[in-house]
């Protein structure tokens, strides 16, 4: 069934991705949004927008009901969820499959097996992905937790079953400290999720953050887009993205790339999804899937060519994959660096007026942003406030371009983490690729002028 009109379930710089694509199709759109963000560009550009409630996300966009409600009023086929807020919600897929929408993402069951990590670190091991050496489910007691300890080595990772984001997670270097450490992780786990299950990994050392692109058609058929590397990171939050990894070989991209897409087909999985490692010493360790478009997809977009949002909407409505397998061709390089209102030095968040904006231009340049001069940044969501991502034909000229393109990004009336990311891709580690998952937060604690 062709999609005619499509509601937009969320904010910000994706519903703005969302909104282009759809309007490339032929695609209406429907916005919606809080109070807090009546002026926000995606608004502006939909053919038809709803309020759905005041500023706090809970009562807007993750109402589920009044979502389904605006969507009905406005005669919607289709509901795109982009990424947070209730992307990964099985529920809210049913939902809107149950009220006669097409759902823009994974069936429903898929949303809900990889959104339990148990039970997605099971469903990995039977569809052939390498796993971290762990317990094979929930933590049921601390003699267990020693014996599994005492075989896998320390130190030891107790993490959260529900949730993410470094809650519900601590790192435990030797026995002593097993039952306490094991302890907090649950009772952190219990107070974020409202769920006190944990289970325990192998603490990999100094370890790369390396994500695979899929996109499945739901009928066994399924594809992979190559790799991105998110391990420059702070606080298990993703700071800069590219693609293709500077450490990851052809062969271990044809090798990796084949299993996360048979895997995929296996599983009858539909639309986009990200298969997520930890990468050390040469071996590839499954840690999670999401079941969702990325913030940083348009790297991937950059290397391929292809619109993954486009891709999304052709699956959901019914047309299949656009490409096979051996039509995907990875060319040059793409850099995204995640732009957001904080200092650049404490973090603090810093919403308020945007009293001037220039957005960087030029060959190869994008930037997926709602700012504009005059726009107000509320203070209740993500302090993301934009993406600027950066094609060349080579990393070396890929990051020429980001050097250049930061210089010109101006956004007067707020602190922003541009000044971080111009530091950031001065260094050497950066320069040369050799950084892992915990090489920012190091990198912070230095001086400023020691971490040039």
């Amino acid at each position: 069934m062709a999609i005619k009109k499509l509601l937009i379930a969320n904010r910000g710089e994706i519903a703005l991705r969302i909104h282009r694509a759809c309007h490339e199709m032929g695609i209406e759109t429907v916005a919606v949004h809080s109070t807090a963000d009546a002026d926000a560009m995606h608004v502006r550009l939909a053919d038809e927008a709803v309020c759905i409630g005041p500023p706090p996300a809970k009562d807007s966009y993750l109402n589920i009901a009044n979502i389904i409600s605006a969507a009905e009023i406005t005669h919607a086929d289709a509901v795109h969820p982009g990424y947070g807020f209730l992307s990964e919600n099985a529920q809210f897929a049913e939902i809107v499959e149950s009220h006669g929408l097409i759902w823009v993402g994974p069936k429903p069951e898929h949303i809900r097996i990889m959104g339990d990590k148990i039970e997605a670190k099971n469903t990995a091991e039977k569809l052939g992905l390498p796993l971290v050496p762990g317990s094979p489910g929930p933590l049921t007691s601390v003699a267990e937790a020693q014996a599994i300890a005492a075989e896998i080595g320390y130190p030891v990772l107790i993490k959260a079953a529900s949730g993410g984001g470094g809650r519900g997670m601590k790192v435990v270097p030797s026995e002593d400290l097993l039952e306490s450490l094991m302890g907090q992780a649950s009772s952190e786990a219990n107070a974020a999720f409202g769920d006190p299950t944990v289970y325990m990994e192998k603490y990999l050392g100094d370890p790369r953050h390396i994500e695979f692109q899929v996109f499945g058609d739901g009928n066994g058929k399924a594809i992979h887009l190559g790799e991105r590397d998110c391990s420059i990171q702070r606080r298990h939050q993703k700071v800069i993205e590219e693609a293709p990894s500077p450490v990851i070989s052809a062969e271990q991209r044809a090798r990796m790339g084949g299993i996360v897409a048979d895997a995929m087909a296996e599983m009858g999985y539909r639309g986009a999804g990200t298969i997520e490692f930890l990468y050390e010493d040469g071996h590839f360790y499954f840690i999670e899937m999401n079941t969702r478009l990325q913030v940083e997809h348009p790297v991937t977009e950059m290397i391929s060519g292809i619109d993954l949002v486009r891709e999304q909407i052709r699956v959901a409505q019914g047309d299949g994959l656009s490409i096979a397998q051996d039509e995907v061709v990875l060319h040059g390089h793409a850099i995204e660096c995640r732009i957001n209102a904080e200092d650049p030095q404490t973090f603090a968040p810093s919403p308020g007026l945007v009293k001037n904006y220039v957005a960087p231009g030029g060959m190869h340049v994008r930037v997926d942003s709602g700012l504009y001069a005059g726009y107000k940044v509320p203070p209740y969501y993500d302090s993301m406030i934009g993406k600027l991502i950066v094609y060349g034909s080579n990393r070396e000229n890929c990051i020429r371009r980001l050097k250049r393109a930061l210089e010109e990004f101006v956004v007067d009336g707020m602190k922003t983490t541009v000044p971080l990311h111009q530091r950031i891709i001065a260094d050497d580690a950066f320069l040369t690729g050799d950084y892992t998952i915990k090489w920012l937060e190091r990198w912070l604690e230095q001086p400023a002028d020691s971490a040039e």
